[in-house]
């Protein structure tokens, strides 16, 4: 069986790879698929996210990473899926995603959507949450895959040296020890 995980994951987060894990050990194949928005701005370029993902699940074999625009459904009848992965981390994800999967019903009642519940120490966590402690100063690393967090410390870095006149402070990505967490992250892929 085929699960479709669809999401802009600008960037992909440990809470994403959580999911993203889990749904591999139910799913013969998982495919994360990240949305191309028009109506958002991301920080990183669509291709840049699928890179981010790939390196972050290179331990999964059944894993890839793609990208597509439109209906997820179509997305997902056209790669022969049956399921769509979502994951819930409060009560107000729950009353949006009840909805797209009753839309999505409509739609095409051969593709079933699967809520996987977010392990409790990632219930806070989105990209969005992510972003805004970068955009500030703060240290994301804790947050999400090593790669990832060097990734968003450049772009930000990037961003400020274009514009002076802030006062933010930035991590340096010269600066950054991601020894320590790469011994955490990969002992939670055990």
């Amino acid at each position: 069986m085929i699960a479709i995980y669809p999401g802009s994951f600008d960037p992909v987060t440990l809470g994403h790879l959580d999911i993203i894990q889990r749904g591999a050990k139910l799913f013969e194949r998982v495919i994360v698929a990240v949305l191309r928005n028009p109506n958002k701005t991301p920080l990183f370029t669509v291709q840049q996210r699928i890179e981010q993902i790939r390196q972050s699940t290179r331990h999964l074999p059944n894993v890839e990473a793609d990208s597509f625009d439109g209906l997820t459904v179509n997305y997902a009848q056209m790669r022969q899926a049956q399921v769509l992965l979502r994951g819930l981390r409060a009560i107000s994800d729950f009353e949006v995603e009840l909805q797209m999967a009753h839309t999505n019903n409509t739609l095409s009642t051969q593709i079933e959507t699967v809520f996987l519940a977010t392990s409790n120490e990632y219930s806070f966590l989105s990209s969005s949450v992510v972003k805004e402690i970068a955009k500030f100063g703060g240290s994301v690393n804790h947050l999400v895959p090593p790669h990832v967090a060097l990734d968003i410390y450049q772009c930000y870095a990037h961003k400020y040296q274009s514009n002076p006149n802030t006062t933010e402070n930035i991590p340096s990505p010269k600066n950054l020890s991601t020894e320590p967490l790469l011994e955490i992250h990969n002992q939670k892929d055990v």
